[in-house]
């Protein structure tokens, strides 16, 4: 949240004056009218709003709003509380004005239109031009043809719970720079502009800056102000955030200096080597420190899924699965190991992709050709809360980490039945993202977990997650030995071909109903470097998520 300001609640928009060529060139009506029946009783309408219903609400409605009469524009939508409080808090509390509203070309039910407004706040005037657009439905109630309201309405970028605000911002700017001095802007990175601004929110007060005037987009929730966030809030048990986002400046504050721990030359190939992908997300870390050196989504302006992200990892989770039944003597490297085609467990019936199996084979064949039958036979043996306390006592998943922005560190829930079994090969009710697997190369390269973070915690004194315990040197050195036969000869070998020096990999791929291709992960090290990727329906990890990763660790070397 940004700290400390000066600001005026905008709940939405209020206009006040159209030209001619916009809906102030219509006279306002007393609102949408009931029909009546010949026998007396409300006629009520059904089906998609007609063409001329459409432009009969959308006229009223940005007529009223226009006017600067949110009551009356209230009165054309389907929640007229809401859209009245919203408009009105726009006229009366954000310092807009004399806004003009243009409609575009009807595309069924749906108008886009231009906004062209003056905002004033202080001594300080500036003109806001956007668009947005409104989409006409039928109220099942009455019949009528009314705008479905929603935040968006208002400003595309809204959502429900969001408020604009104009005054003194609530946190100075800031030059981010990398590592070594150099600038990182959105201009240059776009897919750092939620990590910038999740930067200001939180260290634009610690920098040296001083604040400017301007129109921000206030997130819902910020009051909390929490690390922790994901998408996926039955997984992870946390909100999402997402950073505030400056719309329009006034006038310019004076931007204070703050170092992170990225590198903007290897920011720049994450970002050139996830854009071969219209979904994607990558981390590349300095494994024995948990210094983040690239942080990278597709598309840029998307979900931060590289750090926020809460997906079934798949496969991936088998590195977790493996110290585990490593530690408790239930496998090991040159031990036979059963890999069957089927394994049932829980009342579920798992098997390997395309049904292979492997005969009389030993736990790292297993593991390299990435076999679920191996882990899912081993279920049994286990009591439900054992790969929780790995995943957190080793692994440090789920210990609140304070990385500087907001972030997701993973969750890997107590479950039994099929669910527990499930949660060996990364389905289940595990959840990840490419900050997390990555972290999990990490601990296996260097055989402790160092909590990953993109700005020193001596900036602000805050405590980094520590892991109860690190892994045993015997069962370090078995998953290492485990994750470079997968590099070298197992499923990560294509993308991993021509890395040499100390080297290790994982791939996965995590099924998502409703998806035809599963999603794709990769996870690997080399030297002290550590990366992590994800691709949405990528399908199989080693080719999809595989080059993403190992383009990182060939530029990091």
């Amino acid at each position: 949240m940004r700290s400390g300001g000066k600001a005026a609640v905008i709940g939405g928009i209020t206009a006040a004056v159209l030209g001619a060529a916009g809906y102030g060139a219509y006279a306002l009506l007393d609102g949408p009218a009931d029909g009546t029946a010949a026998d007396g009783k409300p006629s009520v309408k059904t089906g998609p709003p007609d063409a001329s219903e459409v432009r009969k609400a959308t006229r009223g409605f940005l007529a009223a709003w226009g006017s600067g009469d949110p009551r009356q524009a209230a009165k054309y939508t389907d929640d007229r509380e809401a859209a009245a409080t919203a408009l009105r808090a726009y006229r009366t509390e954000a310092h807009i004005s004399d806004v003009r509203l243009d409609p575009g070309a009807r595309r069924g039910s749906t108008v886009p239109f231009d906004v062209e407004a003056q905002i004033s706040y202080g001594d300080r005037t500036a003109t806001w031009t956007y668009s947005s657009e409104l989409d006409v439905v039928r109220e099942r109630r009455t019949g009528r043809a009314v705008v479905n309201w929603q935040p968006s309405v208002v400003h595309p970028e809204l959502h429900a719970g969001d408020s604009l605000k104009t005054g003194e911002a609530e946190a100075p700017p800031i030059k981010a720079v990398d590592r070594n001095g150099t600038a990182l802007t959105e201009k240059t990175h776009p897919a750092l502009s939620g990590v910038l601004a999740s930067l200001r929110e939180r260290y634009g007060d610690k920098a040296g800056g001083t604040a400017g005037v301007e129109l921000w987009i206030e997130r819902a929730g910020d009051a909390d102000d929490t690390a922790g966030t994901s998408p996926d809030t039955s997984a992870a048990g946390k909100k999402a955030e997402q950073p505030d986002k400056t719309l329009k400046v006034l006038s310019k504050g004076t931007p204070g200096t703050l170092r992170t721990t990225l590198d903007a030359a290897l920011q720049t190939r994450a970002e050139k080597a996830i854009s071969k992908h219209g979904k994607a997300a990558v981390v590349l870390s300095k494994a024995r420190t948990g210094e983040i050196l690239a942080v990278a989504n597709s598309p840029a302006q998307g979900y931060n899924t590289a750090l926020q992200g809460s997906l079934a990892p798949g496969s991936t989770m088998k590195v977790i699965s493996s110290a585990m039944l490593i530690d408790k003597g239930l496998a090991g490297w040159g031990k036979q190991h059963p890999c069957p085609k089927y394994a049932p467990y829980g009342g579920w019936k798992f098997q390997n992709d395309k049904k292979f199996e492997i005969k009389n084979g030993t736990f790292e064949q297993s593991f390299a050709r990435s076999c679920n039958t191996a882990f899912i036979t081993q279920a049994e043996k286990l009591s439900d809360s054992e790969l929780t306390k790995e995943a957190r006592d080793v692994f440090g998943i789920g210990l609140n980490w304070q990385t500087g922005v907001p972030s997701f560190d993973g969750a890997v829930p107590v479950q039994s039945a099929a669910p527990k079994a499930a949660s060996l090969i990364g389905q289940g009710g595990v959840r990840m993202n490419p900050l997390t697997m990555a972290s999990v190369a990490a601990t296996v390269r260097t055989g402790s977990f160092h909590q990953p973070y993109l700005v020193a915690p001596s900036l602000d004194k805050r405590k980094l997650a520590e892991a109860a315990r690190p892994l045993s040197a015997d069962t370090a050195q078995q998953l290492r030995k485990l994750m470079r036969l997968t590099a070298t000869q197992g499923t990560a070998a294509e993308a991993m071909a021509g890395l040499g020096g100390d080297i290790g990999a994982k791939t996965g791929s995590a099924e998502v109903d409703g998806q035809k291709k599963p999603n794709g992960w990769f996870t690997a090290y080399r030297g002290d470097l550590a990366a992590a990727a994800v691709v949405p329906e990528g399908g199989h990890g080693g080719s999809s998520a595989g080059p993403v990763v190992a383009q990182l660790l060939r530029a990091g070397g």
